[in-house]
């Protein structure tokens, strides 16, 4: 059954490129937009499996949101000695403008992106959290839709979850958090590199699409404006822009795509904001390193799901082990996003070696090194037969009356047979997620 979707590739990618769904790139102060390659075969996880990393998935998102709540008000964590005040303090992602401010319902982290990798081990290995504006969820799920039309009887005879669920999860936290009002969707603009999702998740989840400006801040509430000239109040919104561009009264001045004054208004409890500002300071690369430790100070439970083993150049054991083993090492700048500033060691001439070495001498924060993961490849279809790629799974956690995992992910796939890098950025694909249902 699997055949017949093979068979509708070609179909489905021109079914993908009529729709719109595409991801820009600024490249050299330029927007180019580039379609997102589908490949019709999916990646399968067993009920067993998927029920291990549901567990797994909820447990992490359950301490990095107990993580946020404590950072911005008491920071036990700290006093504690758990987590070193000043590695979390000079996190680019953490804002002194939110301390003080608890979200609506004490959430933090709405809609969690967590990338994994399943080792050639069977285990699988947590690589990034992606806790601000986190995207790709509808990729597969507008892929499912048009392979159902394309194979229908592929998903019964598999018994394949139904993941069509998503805009309704999506839709159920917002309505959690809501603090009175319309649901919106904020965008930047038709230029967004995922302008598509925002509008294609506006429209499944009934959520108004907007730009800036059409929100407004009057009497220390939120207010949309409708084009034949009412108003009305917003009670959650799901912003897609980033924390410096959000009110240029609190963050940036100069930013020209943010809301004067809804900072104010989240500060005051007038609306929510999906997912909350300041979240930054929990996705650092550099703070990934103490997850498994928040989960053992917050929940008072071991980790179920491990990290790829890391070192952090901050401390000086750490940093002497990065430096002798760096030709071994993948190297991944803190600051850096969608793949960039990730170095495998072992790509390196001897003089780049000593330039990373110095680079990582001179800023230690900066910078994390793992082990590579050997991770699985999932085959693809290219031209008339199949070949091996790498491949990673993001997995997405919404966070409203309970913490769920949804049944299916963002699998991203690389299309150059020597690369461990993914990400679409980078020219990498994307598959269905299968989860089964026995």
């Amino acid at each position: 059954m699997i055949l017949d979707l093979v068979d509708h590739k070609e179909p489905i990618n021109r079914l993908l490129a009529r729709y719109g769904v595409k991801f820009g790139i600024y490249k050299n102060q330029q927007f180019h937009e580039q379609l997102f390659p589908f490949d019709p075969i999916p990646r399968i996880i067993s009920k067993e499996e998927y029920e291990y990393l549901d567990k797994g998935l909820s447990q992490r998102v359950r301490a990095l949101n107990a993580f946020l709540k404590d950072v911005y008000s008491d920071k036990k964590i700290v006093k504690d000695k758990v987590i070193p005040a000043d590695f979390i303090f000079s996190s680019k992602g953490y804002l002194p403008q939110c301390e003080g401010i608890c979200p609506p319902k004490g959430i933090y982290s709405h809609i969690s992106g967590i990338d994994l990798v399943q080792g050639k081990d069977g285990c699988w290995y947590i690589l990034e959290d992606n806790l601000r504006i986190p995207s790709g969820a509808s990729y597969p799920m507008i892929a499912r839709e048009l392979t159902r039309r394309a194979a229908p009887e592929a998903f019964v005879r598999n018994h394949v979850v139904d993941n069509r669920n998503y805009a309704s999860m999506l839709l159920e936290t917002m309505n959690h958090v809501n603090t009175g009002g319309i649901n919106v969707v904020l965008t930047p603009g038709r230029y967004n590199a995922a302008f598509f999702e925002h509008s294609y998740l506006a429209e499944r989840s009934g959520a108004i699409l907007c730009m800036p400006q059409d929100l407004f801040v009057e009497d220390n509430k939120l207010f949309y404006r409708r084009y034949e000239g009412r108003k009305q109040q917003v009670g959650a919104v799901y912003r897609r822009l980033s924390d410096e561009y959000l009110d240029p009264l609190c963050f940036l001045p100069e930013s020209l795509i943010g809301v004067p004054g809804i900072m104010d208004v989240y500060a005051s409890g007038n609306v929510a904001i999906v997912n909350a500002p300041g979240n930054g300071v929990a996705d650092d690369k550099g703070i990934y390193y103490f997850v498994p430790h928040m989960i053992r100070y917050y929940l008072g439970e071991e980790p179920i799901l491990h990290n790829a083993p890391t070192y952090l150049a901050f401390y000086e054991k750490d940093r002497k082990f990065i430096l002798e083993h760096l030709a071994r090492l993948v190297v991944k700048d803190v600051s850096e996003a969608g793949g960039y500033g990730v170095v495998f060691g072992s790509n390196l001439t001897r003089e780049e070696l000593d330039n990373l070495a110095g680079l990582i001498e001179r800023e230690p924060r900066r910078f994390i090194a793992q082990e590579v993961i050997d991770f699985i490849d999932l085959d693809i279809v290219e031209g008339d037969g199949h070949v091996p790629r790498k491949a990673d799974l993001r997995a997405f956690v919404l966070a409203g009356e309970t913490t769920r995992v949804w049944p299916s992910g963002l699998t991203r796939f690389s299309r150059n047979p020597d690369s461990f890098v993914v990400n679409s950025s980078q020219g990498g694909g994307f598959k269905d997620t299968w989860v089964l249902s026995r």
